[in-house]
């Protein structure tokens, strides 16, 4: 019985290979599955505008909104969205609760290691807001010393923690699970400056000039927002058909009038994702 068993095995590979069959089922695929399905779900969180954001009518709005409702037709699929404070969406796409995420997150070295990334689809460079006519910040290096708030378990709160350590006096930080009360406690006087990156920075003090503005230049690495998914085989079918529709869509306006929409400027990124600098 085991050697008739163990020929079979072996009849049904030679056959898999001599017509080219993958041996893993088709089912596994995730690209495969999501259109069979007839849906796309993402994950984020929704307090990181322009990305993600809950508007005035109490709808999810942002470039990312637009971005997938752009990639779910060139897909031929629906977009499922499931929201969790940051901290908890890269565990909850290990843990397979959705396909990937949007975010969108800063392409880093340390997350390069254990994730996948889109190529990038806006730019990333870390800077500082601070209080609509707060003089004593002119420049970055002004925050030596002084209590500064950014995201927690972002790349941005790094990089500002980097950052601080090459100040005469440092710098104390404050986590926030969301930059919206990064931004309430800015406006209310309990820290001086809320470290995120440019793009995301500029919409705030645009939109609340009376109460913010941005602290320039930039003091982060030069730097690249992309969306996530795993390094696991069966996702990479679906993350070459997301590039290739994010490559169209810069390729034929779309993503950059998207931009212009949500930032009022458009970004010079790169078509492959580079080597990351953070």
């Amino acid at each position: 019985m085991a050697m008739n068993k163990r020929f079979l095995m072996k009849a049904m590979l030679g056959l898999s290979l001599a017509l080219g069959l993958p041996l893993a089922a088709h089912a596994e695929d995730t690209l495969a599955k999501v259109k069979s399905a007839g849906v796309l779900k993402v994950g984020t969180e929704t307090a990181f505008a322009p990305f993600d954001f809950i508007n005035e009518s109490g709808e999810h709005a942002g470039l990312n909104v637009d971005m997938f409702d752009e990639i779910g037709k060139e897909l031929g699929v629906k977009i499922e969205w499931v929201t969790l404070p940051w901290d908890g969406v890269l565990p909850a796409l290990e843990a397979g609760k959705f396909d990937m995420v949007a975010g969108p997150a800063t392409i880093t070295k340390a997350r390069l290691e254990r994730y996948r990334f889109t190529i990038p689809i806006a730019e990333a460079t870390v800077a500082l807001l601070k209080q609509a006519g707060d003089d004593s910040l002119s420049k970055p290096e002004d925050i030596a010393g002084k209590l500064v708030g950014s995201g927690k378990a972002t790349a941005q709160l790094a990089q500002l923690q980097e950052f601080g350590k090459s100040l005469k006096g440092g710098v104390e930080t404050r986590e926030y699970v969301s930059f919206n009360e990064a931004y309430a406690d800015l406006a209310a006087g309990r820290i001086v400056a809320v470290a995120n990156s440019l793009p995301n920075i500029a919409y705030v003090a645009q939109q609340q000039s009376d109460t913010f503005a941005v602290v320039k230049p930039a003091f982060g690495q030069p730097s690249y927002f992309g969306f996530i998914g795993t390094k696991k085989p069966e996702d990479q079918s679906l993350l070459d058909a997301v590039d290739a529709a994010i490559l169209k869509m810069k390729q034929d306006g779309r993503l950059g009038k998207m931009q212009e929409k949500w930032f009022g400027t458009t970004f010079d990124t790169p078509d492959t994702v580079p080597e990351p600098k953070v």
